[in-house]
Order: C-alpha cells, then structure tokens, then sequence
C-alpha cells in the first residue's frame, strides 16, 4: 500500500512539474483558395481579360501558437496581392469575437503575387471590369473573409507541444528596380541600390522533433509571372518545394520590405521555378544548421498611426487632369472630382497598421502596405540584423516610400497613391513618424536594442 502511495505521489509530483515547465505549442492550417472560376486578376494594369487557368493553386495557411503561459497568437500567410483595411478589419473581429485573440496576436501577411485574385474595393480604378466582373470580386471576397476565420480556428484547434526556432538565411535574386534598368540588366556589370537578402526563418518542430511548419520570407516582388494563370509566382514555388523536401510539413512564406526590389530577369515560368528553388535552396540550409532556440514566451502589441497626408489636388487641378489623362489615371481624377464637387472632404491622414511580437528573444516586425527596402534597413540598424521585418501585413493600402523615394518622386513616390486610390501622397515625415512610432511599440513589446542589451549586461 505504502508503494503504491509513493508511486502515485511520484506521478502526481511529476505532472505537476511538467504543468510548471510547458513550452510551446503550435498548430498549422491550410486551405486552398484558387478561385474556381475565370476571374479579373490583381497586380497588372496591362492585363484586359479575366484568368484562363491555373500553375498551381493559391493557398492561405495559419500557424497558431501558444506560449508557456497561454497566450496565443495566429500568423496567417496568403498567395495574394495584398488585403484591403475592410477585409482585413472583419476578418481580425470576426477572429476577435470566436477566439479572443485581439489585433496585436493576429497577423494576416499576404505574398504579393500578382498572379492572384483581385479583392474588395482594392486598386478599383486600374481594373477594366464590368459589373459581372465586380460581381465575382465580391462573392469571392466573402468566401475569403470566410475561409480565413475558420482557417484560424483549425489552426488553434490542432495546437500540440512544440519547439520553435529562429535564424536569418540569404537569397540574392532580388534587385533594386529604382536603381537598376531591367532592360539593361543583363549588360550590367554592378548592381546597385539599397536591398536586403535576409531569408527569415522560424522552424516549428513537434514533440518527436519532426518538421511541422516552417515560415520563411523574404524581400522581393512576386512579379516574375505576367500571364492569365493564377499562381503564387516564386513563392508559390518556394512552398512547393519545402513541402517536396519535407513531406507532412506545411511552407508558409511571408512577404517582406520588398515594394522597390524586383526578381530580374523574369517574364517566364522557368524563372519563376528557379527564384523558388534558390529561396528553398536558402530555407534548406538554414534548417539543416543550428538554429536559435526560442524560449516559450510570448508578446505581442499593436497599433494605428495617424500617418498624414499632402494637401489633395483643387477642383481646378483635377479638372486640368481629367483633360490631359487617360486610363485609370483619368478615372482616378474623375472620381476625386465628383467628391469635391459635392462638398466631401478628402482624408487627410491613414491609420497604418504597425505590429511587433517577440517570441522568446526574436522579434518580428510588421508594417501595413507596399513598404520599401529602406524601412528594413533602418530597422535592422536600430534593433539588429536579427530581427525579422514583413511588409504587406494587415492592411495594404499604397506603397511606403522612403523620405529619399519621396523627394526623388517617380512611381512609388508619387503615382502609386493613384492606383491606390489614395487623394494625396504621404506627408514628408511620413518616414520619422513609422520609425519613431516603431521603436516605441517595440518597447512595449519589451524588444531590446543592442545598445540596451549592452548596457543592461
């Protein structure tokens, strides 16, 4: 009887010591969203007809996590050009009302492959499409919003014991398109500009030390592929190929601070498999060297700034435009000038979305819309080259250009906010309010600066 007693304290004893030593769990989700049938697609103004086929399927995937203490958090990753505020907006509060998890614990990264769907309400004024077409837009957008919610919620339900791990690879594909003339490219004997050719990677093994998932990212337009069929372009092909070298794994790839960085030469199938092969190629090596161990907590935050607008062009300049343009340039203007003409007042500023989570003693960094290189670069200056940065995250609105790219103009300076359908450009500060308003929200989330660290030691 006494060992029996002492059996079961035994057992009891060391439950209890297991409950006060948990570690991470996570859980993996996917599900196919390729439209199912010709739709208008995203990306390319040029294109004048809906799809007519299909490379391979477009997906979204959920990594769920939950830490030591039991909180959770939910990367969502999909094979589209990016997710406008409103879509985004009711699918975080729809993820908010059935499982609790606030703005700061979800993150929705979308690839940026312009060979995907278009959405919503999102860059309306560049797309030759009817009513039909517009139709189609909407029902799928439903559909999506739909699938997303219950994509998180398989995600939690799956969550199982797991390590996580962290390291920074490199792929060196992508070229700075401001600096580099892609018609010369190949006479060109020095690429210049600024880039990055970090390929993040977070490694999530379960408790037998098998491969569940691993998300990876990197800095580069997905615009290789030009065609009528949908496809993810080369991060479509990067995930086909990790999920080929690791069977049962599940590749979410998520994008970066790649708005002025293209993958040249592209325009062909054959390119778009070779860009994602060299990606996988980076993600492989990473994973078969020593990683970074993640400790099991957990720290999110969230927040919107108020980042300003230019003052938005007079009736007279509008009007001016409407004369002298034509295409989606003309349309934009037309449009302005029907709200200023019934007295509307344009918005002057933009609630941009910024995030950071901190897992163990890697942190991630996102920021909404088409964000540039430089956002990373100076990111990583203040907070080390070990940081994580995702663009294109939560909502994506125009592009984020730099206070260089600013002054200097051009399209991602001065005409993206058209084909956005934005009524201005971003103030001249817009770059010291998104840097500033970062490094306080990674204080928040207790991210350290080397600096601090040293101190500290």
């Amino acid at each position: 009887m006494r060992l029996l007693i002492f059996t079961t304290l035994f057992i009891l004893s060391q439950v209890a010591a297991f409950g006060q030593n948990k570690g991470w769990k996570a859980g993996v989700s996917r599900v196919v969203i390729t439209p199912e049938n010709p739709m208008w697609m995203a990306g390319f103004a040029a294109r004048t007809k809906p799809s007519d086929g299909k490379l391979h399927d477009l997906w979204a995937k959920a990594l769920a996590l939950e830490d030591a203490n039991g909180k959770q958090a939910v990367l969502i990753t999909t094979d589209l050009l990016g997710m406008p505020k409103n879509m985004s907006d009711e699918i975080r509060k729809r993820i908010n009302d059935q499982f609790k998890l606030s703005k700061a614990q979800i993150i929705i990264n979308s690839s940026h492959t312009h060979s995907g769907p278009v959405l919503g309400d999102a860059l309306s004024d560049i797309y030759p499409i009817d009513a039909a077409e517009k139709g189609k837009i909407g029902q799928y957008s439903s559909k999506l919003i739909d699938q997303l919610v219950a994509l998180t919620g398989n995600a939690l339900k799956s969550l199982q014991s797991a390590t996580i791990q962290s390291q920074n690879g490199a792929a060196r594909f992508q070229v700075n398109r401001r600096n580099n003339d892609a018609a010369t490219l190949e006479r060109l004997t020095e690429i210049t500009g600024p880039g990055d050719a970090a390929v993040p990677v977070l490694k999530v093994t379960d408790a037998r030390g098998k491969l569940m998932a691993v998300a990876f990212g990197y800095a580069c337009h997905p615009t290789v592929l030009d065609n009528y069929q949908w496809s993810g372009d080369y991060p479509g092909y990067a995930q086909i190929e990790l999920e080929k070298l690791y069977p049962g794994a599940t590749a979410l790839f998520f994008q970066g601070a790649g708005a002025d960085q293209n993958p040249l030469p592209r325009r062909t199938v054959p390119r778009a498999v070779q860009y994602g092969k060299t990606l996988a190629a980076a993600v492989e090596r990473v994973l078969s060297e020593d990683m970074k161990i993640l400790e099991p907590t957990l720290t999110t935050a969230y927040t919107e700034i108020d980042l300003p607008l230019t003052t938005a062009p007079t009736q007279e300049e509008l009007t001016k435009m409407v004369q002298k343009s034509d295409g989606f340039q003309k349309k934009w203007a037309l449009r302005m000038l029907d709200k200023a003409n019934k007295g509307e007042t344009f918005q002057s500023a933009y609630p941009f979305p910024l995030q950071v989570w901190k897992l163990g003693d890697q942190a991630i960094m996102t920021l909404g819309g088409e964000l540039v290189v430089s956002y990373a670069i100076s990111l990583k200056q203040i907070f080390g080259q070990d940081i994580f940065v995702m663009g294109y995250s939560n909502d994506v609105m125009t592009y984020i250009p730099s206070t260089t790219i600013l002054r200097e103009g051009g399209y991602e300076g001065e005409v993206a906010q058209i084909v956005y359908g934005l009524p201005a450009t971003w103030a001249s500060d817009a770059e010291i309010q998104i840097i500033s308003s970062m490094v306080k929200l990674a204080k928040e989330a207790g991210v350290a600066t080397p600096e601090s660290r040293l101190i500290k030691n």
